[in-house]
């Protein structure tokens, strides 16, 4: 089982990109409790076509040629729905049980999804109704992760 954090755009290096690296380490390391062998960052370049509709399908494209064969899809959508971290960590535990190759989180870019990307996720989610840099998005996704890994592992890094 991978876990994969995929993300349309590229983050610089800077705090935030430190900050990111930091949870992606953490929950790489934590998850091997759960047999996950690797937690794989992968960033694909923003669409460059004219229409917010072209763009949309050259990301969703970029995305699905990254993401690893049979790989179970979470797409992060304002329009999704908002669950609390244990919950989170619940479906997250699931498909890490459930024998499936591989779990995908991905981010869009800031056109959003193209809705043929986001229909073939098993589960939307939002991390809230504010509207978040991209970039912070991806630091939310990377700690939530972490947050779900060590639910999962009884660590008590999360407190309820």
């Amino acid at each position: 089982m991978r876990l994969v954090l995929a993300a349309v755009g590229r983050m610089k290096a800077g705090p935030e990109r430190e900050l990111l690296d930091r949870y992606v380490s953490r929950a790489r390391a934590s998850a091997r409790a759960l047999g996950v062998s690797n937690l794989d960052l992968i960033e694909v370049d923003e669409g460059r076509a004219r229409s917010v509709d072209e763009r949309r399908r050259e990301e969703a494209a970029a995305l699905s040629a990254k993401l690893p064969p049979g790989a179970v899809l979470f797409a992060l959508d304002e329009r999704g729905r908002s669950l609390p971290s244990p919950a989170f960590a619940e479906r997250v535990g699931r498909i890490i049980d459930g024998g499936a190759p591989a779990l995908a989180f991905a981010v869009g870019g800031p056109d959003g999804f193209d809705e043929g990307f986001r229909s073939g996720a098993r589960e939307v989610v939002s991390f809230g109704a504010a509207t978040m840099p991209h970039q912070l998005a991806r630091i939310v996704l990377a700690e939530q992760v972490y947050r779900a890994v060590t639910i999962l592992t009884g660590h008590p890094y999360h407190r309820a």
